[in-house]
């Protein structure tokens, strides 16, 4: 193969140009890209440093006034359980004088409607004794032929009804 014969007599230029190459690219990347990607990397390391030191003191603002804003809601709560306890007794309080003040009117109905009922059963009770009195009355002369005196029989009603 003619491709193989002719190796010898390249191979030294290939392998100086290979060198040259390398060398180059070392130079070229190593020496002069490699410190800025670097310093970019530095930089960029710094500034996430930066950032979660950031992060880490508002952390700690956020917690201590979240601190804070719990006291505050805590005391706020502890307030507003005042006022509504003394609300709730306040309102207790005139809840009882107001039933205490409708009992006291319910009472004077009651003992008036009482006093009314008693009137009007004991002005029923009359007229049904006088009824009964008249009713016992004719019986008598229907059933014994005797003629009786309303007096006599009102006594005879009450002796039955007592």
């Amino acid at each position: 193969m003619p491709q193989l014969n002719q190796l010898s007599d390249v191979i030294l230029s290939q392998l100086f140009w290979l060198a040259i190459t390398l060398g180059f690219i070392y130079f070229v990347i190593g020496r002069g890209m490699v410190p800025r990607i670097q310093s970019t990397v530095d930089k960029r390391d710094q500034q996430i440093a930066d950032d979660l030191a950031a992060a880490e003191l508002a952390k700690f603002k956020a917690d201590e006034t979240e601190v804070a804003y719990r006291q505050r809601m805590d005391a706020s709560r502890a307030e507003a359980m005042k006022i509504t306890a003394a609300a709730k007794q306040e309102a207790t309080r005139r809840i009882e004088q107001l039933v205490a003040k409708a009992n006291t009117a319910n009472q004077a109905k009651l003992e008036k409607a009482e006093a009314r009922i008693r009137s009007a059963s004991a002005a029923a009770r009359v007229e049904i004794a006088g009824a009964a009195a008249e009713m016992t009355q004719e019986v008598v002369a229907k059933v014994a032929g005797i003629k009786i005196g309303k007096e006599e029989a009102l006594k005879a009603v009450e002796a039955v009804h007592g």
